[in-house]
């Protein structure tokens, strides 16, 4: 984001829901995550929830990770299942992982970064 604007922008466009949800979408937004072109990835997972007309998934933005060389992340939370976080999603990666694993449940291995046991 370059201002509170833009943030502003991709809100009302996301529409952010709160309450329930199948699925909660978070992509890093750090300095380096915007750096390694976390914003257009933000972007294209906006416009595939919009488009997919899906109303259980909501996506939300979370600071640096801490792990810069796999820029931009994105963690996939779906309801009873362990979260994933994915490393070095471009928007190719982000339309792969949206049609596979937030609306088919299939886990996308190749870009897989942690696969996260709940205890």
């Amino acid at each position: 984001m370059k201002n509170l604007k833009e943030l502003k922008e991709i809100k009302d466009r996301v529409q952010m829901r709160s309450g329930k949800y199948r699925v909660r979408i978070v992509i890093c937004m750090g300095t380096c995550s915007i750096g390694a072109g976390a914003r257009q990835t933000m972007n294209t997972l906006v416009e595939l929830i919009n488009k997919s007309n899906k109303t259980d998934i909501i996506i939300t933005s979370s600071g640096c990770a801490g792990f810069c060389a796999e820029e931009p992340m994105v963690q996939v939370y779906i309801q009873d299942k362990n979260p994933v976080v994915y490393g070095k999603v471009d928007s190719k990666v982000a339309k792969e992982i949206f049609e596979k694993h937030v609306l088919n449940n299939q886990i996308v291995q190749e870009h897989v970064f942690l696969k996260e046991s709940r205890v």
